[in-house]
């Protein structure tokens, strides 16, 4: 078994007890085996004939099954049933839609629909700027996907990919008041993307691209960009980037290093790599080195996209070839956005004294955070039970809060690193240490914070 009981393979055992006094060998059982039990309740009571409804976290899926088939096992006890937490919190989905005004008279109704809507029409078809304040437009935003990089999980396809944009959703409304709706288009053709976004576009006021695979990611918002008067946003590439250059720079504090002299090894160049890349070296590293599956990018391969390669020509100023190893030798810091278990103790030993891990594969990373800790003083992960997560929802909510505020028409590199810096900022002195780099989530600071950054560079 790896990994901690966590909240998203939450269970809920219904339990009949032949004796109460058995309420403590369930208990017990469910620790020794690794569960950790949140709540017990009582459903029926007569005499020593007990039902109770014990919730347990789990690891996993498999180590849920253990965890009734061990409370099975107790003499005297049946499990009546075992439900899912988080397949029924999902039950019809995790989105509604509601009124912004009161339908109670006809006058409520003649003035939100007909006839009182038709000079809002008129007035727009006049205007087609008036939207944005006649409308939903300014501020809703698009969560558009196709489907082929869900999460960690690979090319699901639209319909697995909806509860995940749903999801994504709920966060927008939840930390940056933007109210966002998934978009699943059943087709993974560029072409097929583009113009269906298209589209739809008068809707909206922005659009963040969702789970879609490198290289085509790639093409989608380049093109998108060139086409749109509203701000295209990839979070996988730039929401990932901005709240690593935003940990980064306090963990360089935490260790006193300088981004300027420090060596970076970032492992893994899809898209949030090539994206992670591009911010760092703008905002100054003095020596990033990049490396895939085949080892450290080389500009003169013929097999790197036009991204790949303008990470390749402007990383890497000492020519460093050869493997991952090789390009870890005395790296101050490695990022890890590549896939599980590609690190070791002993490779962290080649880096420099002091280093940093940042290990965001999820959900498993590239090195167990307890392993990394032996060796550097600073670890990030993308988990929520670890320190230091570092999670992209601490960026989009408030970046799209700033964009849609500001009425921008397009994102700029400005902008983001406007956004990382501000993030940075908001973990004060007294605040900083190897295990607070970033803050968390439920800051009520770092939405509005990011979104007056992105505002301000924006106008």
């Amino acid at each position: 078994m790896v990994g901690n009981p966590s909240a998203s393979f939450s269970v809920t055992l219904r339990v009949e007890i032949s004796d109460s006094r058995l309420v403590g060998a369930i208990t017990t059982v469910l620790a020794e085996a690794g569960g950790a039990i949140t709540a017990l309740d009582t459903v029926e009571s007569r005499g020593e004939r007990l039902v109770v409804d014990i919730t347990c976290n789990a690891v996993d899926e498999e180590h849920a099954s253990r965890l009734r088939s061990e409370v099975e096992a107790i003499e005297g006890v049946a499990v009546r049933a075992m439900s899912d937490r988080t397949l029924l919190l999902h039950l019809g989905g995790v989105l509604a839609t509601e009124s912004k005004v009161p339908l109670k008279t006809r006058d409520d109704l003649s003035m939100a629909y007909t006839p009182g809507v038709a000079r809002v029409s008129l007035a727009i078809a006049r205007d087609h700027g008036a939207a944005r304040n006649l409308t939903i437009k300014r501020n809703s935003v698009a969560v558009v996907t196709d489907g082929s990089a869900v999460l960690g999980l690979g090319n699901l396809g639209p319909e697995a990919a909806l509860p995940v944009m749903e999801g994504k959703a709920v966060l927008f409304k939840r930390f940056g008041d933007v109210d966002a709706w998934p978009v699943c288009l059943a087709s993974q053709d560029v072409d097929e993307i583009v113009q269906a976004v298209r589209m739809i576009a008068p809707v909206f006021g922005g659009i963040n691209l969702e789970d879609i695979s490198a290289p085509r990611c790639f093409e989608v918002e380049r093109r998108l960009r060139e086409h749109l008067d509203i701000p295209v946003f990839h979070d996988d590439q730039h929401g990932t980037a901005i709240v690593v250059l935003a940990a980064l720079l306090n963990a360089l504090r935490v260790v006193e290093k300088r981004l300027d002299t420090a060596k970076v090894v970032v492992l893994g160049v899809g898209a949030a790599g090539v994206a992670i890349a591009k911010l760092l070296i703008n905002e100054g590293v003095g020596n990033l080195i990049a490396v895939d599956r085949d080892g450290v990018l080389d500009p003169q391969s013929s097999s790197l996209d036009e991204n790949r390669l303008w990470v390749a020509k402007h990383s890497n100023p000492d020519g460093v070839r050869g493997d991952l190893r090789t390009a870890l030798q005395g790296a101050d810091v490695v990022i890890g956005v590549s896939g599980p278990n590609l690190l070791t103790e002993g490779d962290l030993r080649h880096m420099a004294p002091d280093p940093i891990v940042f290990a965001l594969a999820n959900p498993d990373p590239e090195v167990e955070p307890s392993v990394a800790r032996r060796v550097a003083p600073v670890v990030a992960t993308g988990r929520s039970d670890e320190p230091n997560q570092i999670n992209n929802v601490l960026v989009f909510p408030g970046f799209f809060r700033g964009l849609l505020d500001a009425g921008a028409t397009k994102i700029t590199e400005a902008m983001e690193l406007a956004a990382a810096r501000a993030l940075a900022a908001i973990v004060t002195e007294d605040e900083l240490s190897p295990a607070y780099i970033v803050p968390t989530v439920f800051n009520p600071a770092v939405a509005p914070t990011i979104a007056q950054a992105v505002e301000a560079a924006a106008k």
